[in-house]
């Protein structure tokens, strides 16, 4: 099983359609017992939050969103965890809204904790 994702830092490696999670969006994960959750903010997100659980590679969450305009937004993802040759991180995700029509697949990968910090206290 690869590894825990406590304390990992995740970002996008593309930006999906506006108004929606990207590259500028970091993920702040905990994990403990089987559950799974993270924080995350940045580019057209404000604040969001997602919550499920984990088995062995396998990631089954919600999340919810707060954007920029003022709308809220919410939806279900399966993810799995693939450790890479670099010893990074990699979910590897099927997304779908359940707010909103839409649905989709994406890659968020580890992220340096420097350039996260970097990141966050830019203009």
């Amino acid at each position: 099983m690869p590894r825990s994702l406590d304390g990992l830092v995740l970002a996008p490696v593309v930006d999906q359609a506006p108004g929606q999670v990207g590259t500028r969006t970091r993920f702040t994960y905990h994990e403990q017992d089987g559950a799974i959750w993270a924080d995350y903010a940045g580019g057209d997100v404000v604040r969001g939050h997602l919550v499920g659980t984990r088995a062995g590679d396998r990631l089954d969450f919600r999340y919810v969103q707060l954007k920029h305009d003022g709308t809220t937004s919410s939806g279900h993802c399966l993810s799995t965890v693939v450790e890479g040759p670099d010893g990074r991180v990699r979910l590897e995700e099927t997304w779908e809204w359940e707010s909103q029509p839409g649905s989709g697949t994406s890659v968020v990968e580890q992220v340096d904790e420097v350039v996260q910090q970097v990141t966050a206290h830019a203009p």
